[in-house]
């Protein structure tokens, strides 16, 4: 029997999920920048590629040293491959500082392992170049050829990295030192969570400093001075925020079959057939009762709901008042539905409205 594996994410409705701000939010204008270039890695065993690009290449790096090849001649050597360079620009990088490079083989070379960089520039989306790479690369891949054509390979050899081994040459400018305010962008969009962050810093600072501008940003007052500002936003940024809970939502991951179920995700009466497998959920006459008191009583009504599945095999499950999904996924498991019946049966009921939580399949 094919089971799906659920997990239920519950928090105590009494606790609170407090946040540094630092952590749940980023300045606006203070960002990485990505760097690409192009290059090419000398000194491999054998296990360089032979595309044209690259022999072109070759041939115009050897004419930059005064050798120039015969008419007719083409530059080959399976000892270089072309890659293509990636690295990441933190903010604030001055020149002469180091960052990592990866190098990616864009030609056929079977591995990268022992070669070396040359002298390569990184640009930005600007074209401008902000970094010169060089250096040997450290390969985690391994991959082995016989002479019978077979072939096996150890995690990716075609990918190396280069610790430190590109060198800062230009600043990139930003916002940070400029106008009479900072502006903190959320990473998860969240009104209630920007109006905590506005009510925290003008609890500390004082009203009117902190102004929320959508669910994402929150404009605040800061000094024009940098060595003041840095110290104002030092302060800012170890702020613990109480962070909003987050709305009701499922998550499914169809190679897998887990299910992941949010904390206020309710289910409304409804019914699926879905194959052989019908489920439905319904509504149960309700309790009613007085609160227990001799004089003044008040009438109490309890609404009570069920969940009934079947299939042609004559299972049928009745459940206590009180549906939920998890109740759903235990009774489809007992029938022996594989996972693509209880995502058929979530994508049902969120499209027939049954579900107040938003369905996320990865």
């Amino acid at each position: 029997m094919k089971h799906i594996a659920l997990i239920a994410l519950y928090f105590l409705s009494f606790s609170v999920q407090a946040e540094r701000l630092k952590d749940i939010a980023s300045v606006q204008g203070v960002r990485e920048n990505q760097l690409f270039g192009y290059g090419l890695v000398i000194g491999l065993n054998g296990t360089g590629d032979s595309t044209a690009f690259t022999n072109q290449s070759f041939a115009s790096m050897l004419s930059r040293f005064g050798v120039t090849l015969p008419e007719g001649v083409n530059a080959t050597s399976k000892n270089v491959a072309a890659v293509s360079l990636t690295a990441t620009l933190p903010a604030f990088s001055k020149p002469g500082q180091k960052i990592d490079v990866t190098a990616s083989s864009i030609g056929n070379a079977s591995a990268l392992r022992g070669g070396t960089l040359l002298l390569s520039t990184l640009k930005g989306a600007d074209g401008a170049v902000y970094a010169i790479a060089q250096g040997n690369l450290v390969v985690g891949g391994l991959g082995a050829n016989g002479t019978d054509g077979s072939r096996t390979s150890v995690n990716v050899p075609t990918v190396g990295r280069i610790p430190n081994g590109a060198s800062v040459e230009r600043i990139v400018a930003n916002s940070f030192n400029t106008g009479d305010s900072l502006t903190f962008n959320l990473n998860r969009p969240d009104f209630t969570t920007a109006k905590q962050v506005s009510d925290k810093i003008n609890n500390l600072l004082g009203p009117g400093v902190a102004t929320t501008l959508d669910a994402t940003s929150i404009r605040v007052s800061a000094p024009r001075d940098p060595s003041q500002r840095v110290t104002f936003l030092s302060i800012l940024e170890n702020l613990d925020v109480e962070v909003a809970e987050e709305r009701a939502r499922i998550v499914v991951n169809s190679r897998t079959g887990t299910i992941i179920i949010g904390q206020h995700v309710t289910v409304s009466p409804a019914a699926i057939t879905h194959g052989s497998l019908t489920v439905t959920i319904k509504d149960v006459p309700p309790v009613v009762g007085q609160d227990g008191t001799i004089t003044g009583g008040e009438t109490i009504i309890s609404p009570r709901e069920g969940i009934e599945i079947g299939n042609n095999s004559g299972h049928m499950f009745v459940f206590d008042p009180g549906a939920s999904l998890n109740d759903i996924v235990r009774a489809v498991n007992q029938v022996g539905a594989a996972p693509g019946d209880v995502m058929a049966i979530l994508e049902g009921l969120k499209q027939a409205g049954a579900i107040n939580a938003d369905l996320v399949v990865i």
